[in-house]
């Protein structure tokens, strides 16, 4: 699997060739085009005001996946945020699905199961462009996943592209894709993608910016895939001390009521990633979260 990962884009740098900056971005309400990167046209978005946030979907899905959240983050964060290869309005090409790279420093990311990769790849290559990392529902090892996850995404391949038909990703897929007849193919290329073994145990510890680690109670990962991820970050392997002298820099963040499958729009992601993004800890992250806007608390109540 690791050619997948070292076959990295500089997206970001052709934005900055179109002129479309964070910073020249923030005057507008929100930006959005296509940014080409080694052959394959980009959809990007761009939104909000205030420190930059890039935002990574997870596979199948596109940056539409965050919208029931995306205010949330908006309305005090500069979110940068990109279909990736194949997914979205960005065109699957003919080389080989990999992940991105970025151009720009001191962007704090989170990402999304397949996005979570992306970010994962990208903060241990280029760990000076990541300033604080939040990797959702994300694990670091193929056998993090429980078994029965395993052979289920060794079936995904172009043969299933019928019976997806009628299932929301498709349809969501069909409705924004440049292409949508590519579907037999991006299902064959993310299947390909799945059914390589592969184990980034020794790159978790290169991991040098403050990350957080944030799952579903109810995830696809095994709990205890959870706690070595985290302890491999140094979390996790003592007590923090009276005054938090020994406790780590990283974060694990186990959201209850929360499957693999809904966390990505749950108002409690929000509440969870937002402070510890914005660099809040201790009893100032409860006084960030007590004073989030009325309509987001409100939302968290109404979500089951």
């Amino acid at each position: 699997m690791k050619s997948i990962w070292v076959r990295t884009l500089r997206v970001f740098a052709a934005l900055t060739a179109l002129g479309l900056s964070v910073e020249s971005a923030q005057a507008a309400e929100a930006k959005h085009g296509y940014a080409q990167a080694n052959g394959i046209k980009y959809y990007y978005e761009i939104s909000g005001k205030g420190e930059p946030l890039l935002m990574l979907h997870g596979g199948l899905g596109s940056t539409d996946m965050f919208k029931p959240i995306l205010p949330a983050f908006t309305e005090h964060r500069q979110v940068i945020a990109i279909d990736l290869q194949g997914h979205g309005r960005t065109e699957l090409g003919s080389r080989k699905i990999s992940l991105i790279d970025l151009g720009y420093q001191n962007l704090d990311v989170i990402g999304y199961s397949f996005g979570g990769g992306v970010a994962f790849r990208l903060a241990v290559q280029h760990p000076e462009m990541v300033r604080r990392l939040a990797l959702v529902s994300a694990g670091f090892a193929s056998d993090g996943f429980y078994p029965e996850m395993r052979e289920q995404q060794k079936q995904v391949g172009a043969a299933m592209a019928e019976q997806m038909k009628p299932t929301p990703m498709y349809q969501s897929y069909v409705a924004v894709a440049p292409k949508p007849e590519d579907f037999p193919r991006l299902l064959q290329a993310m299947g390909d993608l799945m059914r390589e073994q592969y184990d980034y145990s020794a790159d978790v510890k290169k991991l040098t910016m403050p990350t957080m680690l944030i799952f579903g109670d109810s995830d696809m990962y095994r709990p205890e895939h959870i706690v070595d991820f985290y302890k491999l970050l140094g979390g996790g392997l003592r007590d923090a001390g009276w005054n938090r002298e020994t406790m780590s820099k990283n974060r694990l963040a186990i959201i209850p009521d929360q499957t693999h499958y809904d966390i990505f729009f749950s108002p409690k992601l929000v509440a969870t990633a937002l402070p510890f993004l914005d660099g809040v800890s201790g009893s100032k992250k409860w006084e960030e979260v007590a004073t989030a806007p009325k309509k987001y608390a409100a939302s968290q109540c109404a979500q089951p």
